[in-house]
């Protein structure tokens, strides 16, 4: 299974950050997988942000919800993650990943003016 991360690596300040997980090697409804958005800020931790089931049901962190929306295009095999009013504080290295077994690269995402 492969991921890829993909969206704007550059982002201004109250903008919606968009990012997109393509995935081959296996189907994003296959059972009983979920595949998830995790972030990285410079010197913290990672950060589980929420995630998409294989039935399409979706799950967020407390910390995040209200900003974040995660979506599926399963005719794409993809999945994406929506951060709304973003601040310099999001910017983080952000990875999709299937559990915590198959992770994408990671692509950097900065907040800046």
């Amino acid at each position: 299974v492969q991921l890829q991360e993909s969206g704007p690596g550059l982002v201004k300040p109250s903008q919606t950050l968009s990012l997109t997980c393509t995935v081959s090697g296996g189907s994003i409804t296959a059972t009983y997988y979920y595949w998830n958005w995790i972030r990285q800020s410079p010197g913290k931790g990672l950060e589980w942000m929420g995630a998409v089931a294989f039935s399409g049901t979706t799950y967020y962190t407390p910390s995040l919800k209200g900003r974040t929306s995660i979506s599926r295009d399963t005719s794409k095999n993809q999945f994406t993650l929506q951060l709304s009013s973003v601040t310099p504080e999001d910017t983080a290295v952000y990875y999709c990943a299937r559990d915590y077994y198959y992770w994408g690269k990671g692509t950097l995402v900065t907040v800046s003016s």
